[in-house]
């Protein structure tokens, strides 16, 4: 059974997925690494603003005190 240009369909689909995959990131090391260092300095900011939450939490509400609730929406009225 001949293969017709099967196999040169195929060569042709493989060299398009290789190329797709070696399109990827092209920053240099340095971008990189500033990225990376932006990054990790807004998690510790992140993380330092946690840690103060946690040491601070907010004072308990008092049993029997009245906790304000906001009011619902109001239905639009149903057409008949």
């Amino acid at each position: 059974m001949a293969r017709g240009n099967q196999r040169e369909n195929d060569r042709e689909k493989a060299q398009k997925k290789l190329a797709a995959q070696n399109k990827g990131n092209k920053e240099s090391g340095s971008s990189l690494r500033a990225k990376q260092e932006a990054s990790a300095a807004i998690m510790r900011e992140k993380n330092r603003l946690a840690d103060e939450k946690k040491a601070n939490p907010p004072p308990p509400v008092a049993e029997g005190a009245k906790v304000a609730v906001p009011p619902k929406k109001a239905d639009a009225p149903k057409k008949s």
